[in-house]
């Protein structure tokens, strides 16, 4: 039965679900969606009246849970005083005062944020940056990327041509993509050695290197640790070479430090911002420039500008949102929560370890991954989760949660109970 053909659900629901065209979804196939009311600190009420815990914060946004009281009240001052205007000659106090809170955070340097609306776009804008930072220079035919295997940076045409080429979701479109040098991580010695040498082969061809520092998200949840992400940035700035950092997944605490990068000591050219910036509110994405790169564009030459603006970039409801978020990281213990739901995902999920087509079991900051080898009965997984009053998405195959940080210790237990639960009833089917 679909949502729309449930007399017990409500006519929003009925009437709706038919017109809409979900995300990932094989839409002939697909079980209903799930129909949310209402949402408070950790949990979706549901259309009929149930509760489930939100394991993974949607997509990775809500970092201080939903319907934060502070973020509310700054969004509603905004609201009534201006939602938006356009950014183009114009500028506004919310902007101004995140750009400079975003450059204060980052490493010294990075100090240009350019606002748009969404992960992809910011990605798309660092990619146009880095190609037009070489041309700006004098240096032509500097217009690829090198970009790893399991990355992933987005779904636009763009942003596609720099995700993993076999494995990612968009194989279908290869032939209509950008061409581009996907690369294992460089872990080993001979990785390095060749990594190496690539980009001083190939560096008059090579705008960028761009990189999920630490933890490549949706591209399997695979992790490398501080030592190759250095390197990388290493190599870049040896050759030079522009090093992007995609920290839409990563930034704003979720690998345990505010971004990512901080572990390496790694300072990126370009750095992408989204996701939890706003805590999970509204749209919102930034693409930090550094300092050298920003004065390439300088000039007398209108042509050397920065051709890019969203109509909605640096929208003030968003960006009263993103200060918010920014006074609860500084004033509430964000870092300190996602150690300990560090600690309790890597006790508690050993569990799986070895239970039966589990290939790993891995861990970083607040981000809990069990790997199945094969995958199979994704769908029962997925409803299965419901059943256990958590809401938890598998893809690909692995099963993991990205809790809100202000997630308490019994619901935590009870995300990491539903996956040892569901992994193991998975395993016997």
């Amino acid at each position: 039965m679909t949502a729309a053909d449930d007399p017990g659900a409500p006519a929003w629901l009925r009437d709706g679900a038919s017109h809409v065209w979900l995300p990932y979804t094989q839409m002939q196939t697909a079980s209903p969606p799930v129909a949310v009311t209402a949402t408070e600190g950790v949990r979706l009420t549901l259309a009929d009246g149930r509760q489930l815990v939100d394991g993974i914060s949607s997509w990775w946004t809500a970092c201080h849970g939903y319907n934060h009281p502070h973020i509310v009240a700054a969004v509603e001052r905004q609201l009534k005083t201006m939602p938006h205007v356009m950014f183009g000659g114009i500028v506004h106090e919310q902007a101004l005062t995140l750009a400079k809170r975003l450059a204060a955070l980052l490493p010294d340097g990075l100090d240009r944020v350019f606002f748009s609306d969404s992960g992809s776009v910011a990605v798309e804008v660092a990619m146009k940056m880095a190609i037009q930072f070489s041309l700006n220079r004098g240096e032509t035919g500097r217009n690829k990327f090198v970009a790893f295997r399991h990355g992933y940076h987005g779904d636009t045409l763009g942003t596609m041509s720099v995700c993993d080429p076999e494995g990612g979701m968009h194989a279908l479109f290869k032939g209509c993509l950008l061409d581009q040098i996907v690369v294992d991580l460089p872990r080993t010695t001979g990785q390095r050695q060749d990594f190496d040498s690539l980009l001083k082969r190939r560096r008059g061809e090579i705008a960028g290197v761009i990189v999920e520092p630490l933890v490549q998200g949706a591209g399997g949840m695979k992790f490398h640790d501080a030592e190759t992400l250095a390197f990388v940035a290493k190599a870049a700035a040896r050759h030079d070479v522009l090093f992007i950092a995609d920290e839409i997944m990563t930034g704003f605490g979720r690998t345990g430090r505010m971004f990512a990068c901080e572990e390496a000591e790694a300072v990126p050219d370009i750095v992408c911002l989204s996701k939890a910036l706003t805590g999970g509110t509204m749209g919102l994405a930034a693409t930090i420039a550094s300092r050298r790169v920003f004065e390439a564009f300088l000039s007398d030459r209108p042509e050397a500008a920065l051709m890019h603006g969203p109509t909605y970039m640096a929208n003030a409801l968003a960006c009263a949102a993103a200060n918010a978020s920014l006074d609860l990281f500084e004033t509430e213990p964000r870092l300190a929560q996602v150690a300990t739901i560090e600690e309790h995902l890597s006790a508690a999920l050993e569990a799986c370890r070895d239970m039966k087509d589990v290939k790993d079991v891995r861990v970083k900051g607040a981000i809990g991954v069990v790997e199945l080898d094969p995958m199979r009965d994704l769908d029962w997984l997925r409803r299965r989760f419901v059943e256990l009053g958590t809401w938890l998405r598998p893809f690909g195959n692995v099963i993991y949660t990205t809790p809100p940080f202000v997630v308490s210790p019994n619901d935590l237990a009870t995300l990491t109970d539903a996956m040892i639960a569901a992994v193991g009833e998975w395993g016997r089917r």
